[in-house]
């Protein structure tokens, strides 16, 4: 049967804030899918022009060569103070940074917590897989108790590592920023919610209202050493109950 080319509409394609360059993620990894809801939240808004993307060291180090915007990449876990640096210089970009939880959490934890005291008018997109992913699968400082990596092989055990920072949580507690959110992609709901948390965490820049932090809780297969259902599945049955999803401060 014929089809009538002339009459289809195109209602998926890929963001014009993403060129064509191949992401370096693992398959299966939710990586390129927030990477792209990123995009999709700057097209809506229409501020690519005046976009800059922070790219960290981790597994999203060559971001900036993916983005049809500005970039530059920050040493490890000084993202948050580059951002800070450009956005002060001129206030009139929309300035934001992508980290995992090794370079926002750990080397970059005075960074991450004084930007966010300050209220610092930038958004933070921070990538939660409990590991890292980079590197070769060490425990992290999101790393689950009972969690096994590379450097904890029997599992995590908080008398001796610590326990799980809940990052979310411990920037809720600041007077400053105006939007504070623990997101998931595991399944369609989540992915839709969180979209929605992105989008809003660069309107309320767009808006100056200040320090947005969306915390997005997703998987490494590679280095769980889990099939991609199993990793989704351990998401949202395990991983959830340590880091609960939902806003935390919402002032916008």
């Amino acid at each position: 049967m014929a089809v009538n080319t002339q009459s289809m509409v195109k209602v998926f394609e890929r963001p014009k804030s993403l060129n064509e360059s191949q992401f370096s993620y693992c398959p299966g990894c939710h990586h390129g899918l927030v990477t792209r809801m990123i995009a999709q939240a700057i097209d809506e808004l229409n501020i690519r022009e005046r976009s800059v993307v922070i790219a960290p060291v981790g597994c999203s180090v060559s971001m900036y060569q993916w983005f049809n915007c500005d970039g530059t990449q920050a040493a490890h876990g000084r993202a948050c103070a580059i951002a800070t640096g450009i956005k002060r210089v001129n206030p009139e970009l929309i300035v934001f940074t992508y980290q995992g939880d090794g370079d926002l959490a750990a080397i970059g934890t005075a960074e991450s917590i004084h930007a966010a005291n300050r209220g610092e008018n930038i958004t933070v997109v921070f990538i939660n897989n409990q590991i890292y992913g980079m590197t070769g699968g060490q425990m992290a400082p999101t790393t689950l108790l009972g969690q096994r990596a590379t450097s904890c092989p029997a599992g995590r055990d908080g008398r001796l590592a610590g326990y799980p920072i809940r990052f979310a949580e411990m920037v809720a507690q600041l007077d400053a920023p105006v939007y504070v959110t623990r997101q998931s992609v595991f399944d369609q709901k989540r992915i839709m919610s969180a979209t929605r948390a992105i989008k809003k965490a660069f309107q309320y820049q767009v808006e100056c209202k200040g320090y947005s932090l969306v915390e997005v809780l997703t998987n490494c297969p590679t280095n769980w050493r889990m099939g991609i259902l199993e990793a989704n599945r351990h998401l949202a049955e395990v991983v959830v109950n340590t880091f609960p999803l939902g806003d935390f401060v919402d002032r916008g």
